[in-house]
Parts: C-alpha cells; sequence; structure tokens
C-alpha cells in the first residue's frame, strides 16, 4: 500500500537544522532549544532533523512583536512625555 491516496499532494519543503537556524537569525543550538521547548515542530528522520519551511515561517510570524507592547522597556521616556505635557499645560 503506498501513499498515493493522501489527498493533499502539497509538497512540503524540508530544511536542516543549520538552514532553519539561519532563516530566523539564531544559532543551532537556540533552534534547538525552541524545538525541545515545543514552539518549533521538528521531525527526526534517520540521524538528522528537518523542519518544515511553512512550519518555521509561521513561528516566525507568530513571534511578531505588537505595537505598544514595549513600554516597559523605556518608562524614563513615558515619565518625560508625561512631564513635559504637565509643564505646557494652561494653568487657571
Amino acid at each position: 500500500m503506498g501513499y498515493d491516496h493522501v489527498v493533499n499532494r502539497e509538497e512540503i519543503v524540508w530544511m536542516s537544522t543549520q538552514e532553519a537556524a539561519r532563516r530566523l537569525g539564531v544559532t543551532p543550538r537556540t533552534l534547538y532549544r525552541f524545538v525541545d521547548e515545543g514552539s518549533l515542530p521538528a521531525y527526526k528522520m534517520g540521524r538528522v532533523f528537518r523542519l518544515k519551511q511553512a512550519d518555521v515561517d509561521a513561528f516566525i510570524e507568530g513571534a511578531r512583536v505588537p505595537p505598544g507592547s514595549l513600554e516597559h522597556l523605556y518608562p524614563e521616556r513615558k515619565l518625560a512625555v508625561d512631564a513635559s505635557r504637565t509643564e505646557d499645560a494652561p494653568t487657571s
């Protein structure tokens, strides 16, 4: 019995761990950590690991930082903006 019965015949694009790490801009060690933590699926084929390019691309999109979510990194800027607004406010 072959695999001809599979309905979805879209070809899977496989990536080596080196290719996937390069695409993500991380070291192979970090890539293996993502896999081990379950953040990024990988497949063991014999002695090598392979990743689906679609999974790597989905991981990249899932890591997108939403606008306005980094205010905790620059609280002094927010305080400075608030202070300047107070100074510019008209007094009655």
